[in-house]
Formats: C-alpha cells, sequence, structure tokens
C-alpha cells in the first residue's frame, strides 16, 4: 500500500471514529410535541343538543352529499377535487413545504463541493517578491509567470449533538402537515360551497315554479272576473284587481331569474367553468329531497376530522419544534472540515501523488455576545408556541360552537318547516272556500285575493324553509369535518407558463 493510501486511510478511520463518538452521545434539546386535549364531550350530547343518530358509525360519510339523492349534485362534488382552483392551488402548496422540508432535512447530511482551478500568476517585483533580493540575490526579484492547477474538493458536515437540525426537520414536518390539512380545509369548504349555491340554485327555481304556477291560477280568477263582468253579475273592479295581482306576480319572475344566473354561474366558477356553461346542465328544474335520518358520528371525533382544527394543532407542533431550535442554539456548534485537493504547478505531474495536499478537522463555534440576540430569540419562540397554544383553544372552541348552532338551527328549522306545511294546507282549504263563496255571491272579491296572495306567501315560505333545512345539513356536515380525506392524491405538476400567455396546460396528476 503507498503512503498516500496508507495517509487517506487513517484520515477516513479517524473521521469515523469521531462520528460514532459524537452520535452516541447526540440529544434533542427543547421541550417535546405532545398532542393537546381537546376536551371535548364524548358522549351523545353534544352542548345540551341531542345528536340523534351518533350510534352510527363515524366517522361522517365523506360523500356527503348523496344522503340528498340528487345524481346531478352527486356527479357536481365529484368533480371539485379536480376542478377547482383553490383546491389545486392548495395541493401545489403541499408539494412546496415538501421541498422546503427537503432543504431543511439536508442539513443533516454532508456538504461536499467538488472544484477546479487554473490560473496563470506573475508576482510584482516590486511587491513581496522585492523583500527576498538582499537573501537569495537579484535573481529573486525576477520569478518568471507561473501555471498553478487545482483538482479537488471540501467537506464540511454539523454534527447535530443538540438536535437543532432535527427539531428545523421536525418544524418542517410539521409545516407539511399543514399543507395537507389547508388543502382539505379547502376542498371540504369548496364541497359545502358547491352543494350551498346548488340548494340555493334548486330553491330559486323551486320560487319561480310557484311563480308561474300561482300566475296560472290566478289568470283563472281573473278570467272568472271578466266572465261574470261581462255578465254584469260584477264590477270591472274585480277584473282590474285580478289583473293587478297577475302582474304583480309576473313581476317576481325576472329577479328569480337573476338569481338563478347567479347561482349557475357560481358553480361553474367553483369547477373553474366560464360563465353560463352548466345552464344546459342545471336549468331543468328538480326538487329538494331531504334525508329522513343524519348519520353524525360522535362528537368526540370532531378535532381529527376537522382541517382547521387539525390545522391550528400542526401550527402548536411547529411553534414547539422551533422552540427547541432557540434552545440548541445557545449550545457550541461542532463541525466536521475538510479539503482534499492536487495542486501542482505542471498539469502532468497534476495526478500524481506527490501533488496531494488536504487538511481535516473539527471546529466548534461557541456563542460568546450576541447582544442578547439568542435570548430574544428564544422569548420570541416561546411567545410564538404560547399564541399557538390558544390558536388551538379558540379554534376548537369555536368548531365546537358551529356544531352546537348547526344541530339547532337544523332541529329548529324542521320544526318550523313542519308548521309551514300546516299552514300551506288551511291556506290551500281557504282559497277553495273563498272561490265557492265568490262564485255563489255570498262572499267580494277581496277575499278571493287574499287567500290567493296568502298562499303564494305561504307556498314561498315553505320552499325557503326547505331550502333553508338543505343548507343547515349542509352547515352541520362542514361542521363536523365532511368531505374530509384520509388519504391524498399527489400534488399535481406545477403549470407550464408561456411568454405572452397567462393560460397554460392543466396540471396532471403525477
Amino acid at each position: 500500500m503507498s503512503s498516500f493510501h496508507r495517509r487517506r486511510g487513517g484520515a477516513i478511520a479517524a473521521v469515523m471514529t469521531l462520528l460514532c463518538g459524537t452520535t452516541l452521545s447526540a440529544c434533542t434539546l427543547g421541550p417535546d410535541f405532545v398532542e393537546p386535549n381537546p376536551h371535548l364531550p364524548d358522549n351523545k350530547t353534544f352542548g345540551g343538543q341531542t345528536v340523534t343518530d351518533a350510534h352510527l358509525p363515524a366517522p361522517t360519510d365523506p360523500n356527503w352529499w348523496k344522503i340528498f339523492g340528487d345524481p346531478v349534485l352527486t356527479n357536481l362534488e365529484g368533480r371539485i377535487a379536480e376542478a377547482n382552483l383553490d383546491v389545486r392551488t392548495a395541493a401545489i402548496r403541499i408539494a412546496e413545504s415538501r421541498f422546503q422540508r427537503g432543504v431543511a432535512a439536508a442539513a443533516e447530511l454532508p456538504s461536499i463541493n467538488g472544484d477546479a482551478k487554473y490560473q496563470r500568476e506573475l508576482y510584482s517585483q516590486n511587491g513581496i517578491v522585492s523583500l527576498l533580493t538582499p537573501l537569495l540575490g537579484p535573481s529573486a526579484g525576477s520569478i518568471p509567470p507561473i501555471n498553478e492547477y487545482t483538482v479537488g474538493f471540501d467537506m464540511s458536515w454539523e454534527l447535530d449533538l443538540w438536535g437543532r437540525v432535527r427539531r428545523q426537520v421536525e418544524s418542517a414536518d410539521a409545516q407539511v402537515t399543514q399543507a395537507e390539512d389547508r388543502r382539505r380545509d379547502a376542498l371540504v369548504s369548496s364541497l359545502a360551497e358547491l352543494a350551498r349555491n346548488y340548494i340555493q340554485l334548486r330553491g330559486t327555481q323551486e320560487q319561480i315554479r310557484i311563480a308561474e304556477n300561482n300566475v296560472r291560477v290566478d289568470r283563472d280568477i281573473l278570467q272568472l272576473a271578466q266572465q261574470l263582468q261581462q255578465k254584469g253579475v260584477r264590477s270591472g273592479l274585480d277584473a282590474e284587481n285580478a289583473a293587478a295581482q297577475v302582474e304583480g306576480i309576473r313581476a317576481q319572475v325576472p329577479a328569480l331569474q337573476q338569481q338563478e344566473i347567479q347561482y349557475q354561474n357560481a358553480i361553474a366558477l367553483l369547477l373553474d367553468l366560464p360563465p353560463s356553461s352548466l345552464n344546459g346542465e342545471l336549468g331543468s328544474w328538480r326538487a329538494l329531497r331531504l334525508p329522513p335520518h343524519v348519520p353524525l358520528g360522535m362528537p368526540s371525533e370532531l378535532a381529527r376530522r376537522r382541517p382547521d382544527i387539525r390545522q391550528a394543532e400542526d401550527q402548536l407542533h411547529e411553534a414547539t419544534a422551533n422552540v427547541g431550535v432557540a434552545v440548541a442554539s445557545f449550545y457550541p456548534k461542532f463541525q466536521l472540515n475538510g479539503q482534499v485537493v492536487l495542486d501542482s504547478l505542471q498539469f502532468n505531474s497534476l495526478f500524481k501523488a506527490s501533488s496531494l495536499q488536504y487538511n481535516a478537522g473539527p471546529s466548534v463555534t461557541l456563542p460568546i455576545f450576541d447582544g442578547a440576540r439568542l435570548k430574544s430569540s428564544l422569548a420570541l419562540s416561546e411567545a410564538q408556541q404560547a399564541e399557538a397554544a390558544l390558536g388551538y383553544h379558540k379554534t376548537v372552541l369555536q368548531a365546537w360552537h358551529e356544531v352546537v348552532n348547526a344541530i339547532a338551527a337544523l332541529r329548529l328549522e324542521q320544526v318550523r318547516r313542519a308548521r309551514l306545511r300546516a299552514q300551506l294546507d288551511h291556506t290551500r282549504a281557504a282559497l277553495d272556500l273563498s272561490r265557492s263563496r265568490y262564485n255563489d255571491g255570498v262572499a267580494d272579491f277581496i277575499t278571493v285575493l287574499d287567500a290567493e296572495r296568502s298562499l303564494l306567501q305561504n307556498e314561498q315560505q315553505y320552499a325557503q324553509s326547505t331550502t333553508n333545512v338543505a343548507l343547515y345539513l349542509v352547515t352541520l356536515f362542514k361542521a363536523l369535518g365532511g368531505g374530509w380525506e384520509q388519504q391524498l392524491p399527489d400534488p399535481p405538476r406545477p403549470m407550464v407558463v408561456q411568454v405572452n400567455q397567462t393560460v397554460a396546460a392543466d396540471p396532471k396528476p403525477q
């Protein structure tokens, strides 16, 4: 074995011995993250409101919109995850956070850089060389230009004895989880928003249908009033009042049609479609179907299903890891440094063993005075951890309130809808009686018109209440984290933006 190989083997052995010793003694400073207790109830009663179907298997079905039994809604909801711009943006941010995590994790490994250099150098005769003239004679001051060839690499490696780098990686892992939960939050919100727009669209179409039906009924009443006027039984006042009521109902339709267009376009926007592109698919009226039972799951699972609660927990985890980073910064920083180069003034002798030169050894950096920078950084990290803990508590408490309010609103609106239904039946009977009495000449025409106006108003209220029940269902499912996904698809590739273009190819899954 040559002396070169013996020297190289000895250096490697020394480095490995040092690494083994430091690895065994490494520790991780700072507080370890512990999952916080959300302190949510674990029984069937949630804030005084009984969850009637809490005995059903949990968690809530991710495809909760299927309870409405509407194939059009089901089809639209199935397109949200891939089409919605907010969800797609959140998916790309997952990829960004994973790349950032890779940057942080790279600090755990050695950094090795190769370099090669050539330079031609002429020393100044009036510079440092002139000091050698009295010692070496006049020839020392006339050194000719020289060539220098250098090839080699250098290495540095921070020994993470106190866990500073590991805490940074832990913080980056929490940021990745945050990004995943942000995508879940965007998905849950988009699913609920599409369902709300769809329900309001069907409710508006129902209002249009009610108005058109009442126009036909009022036209019949108008025709009856005109016939009685022609026979001389009634005056023209009845016919004019009936005609005015017909036009009043017809005047409600354009505003409702405007709302219909707005809801159709809102759904198209959620699906990344141009305006009016869903008019054919959504233009036909469909009645809202309300489910008889609502599977909710146990309230104690709320903390694991709500993306905003999980995100708040991730933020607390990140802040806790950053405290560890700040604590480890107070301790000495150990680093292994090394450089191996081949250096020669002649290229043909550059790769000979005699051209080898190297240096290797550890370095220690100890903070002595920094103007209280490290103390302030630690205090800042601890304050951010306390803020994140309060943020988690507030998020859980707010979610609890949202669920309780949604359950109460749903239950009370169901009671109101049942009473409106009973009122509607009585109003229809009253209209039939008033028309019969008017035909018999017992009642005046104003009674008929009042009965018809009451019927229209009650039908509209009942239809709006049906819409409200469906909307409160959506609100409840969103409050319970409905649509939450355990497994996320791979983030799409970033869009390729070409010069002078604002729209590029659609991202495709990896």
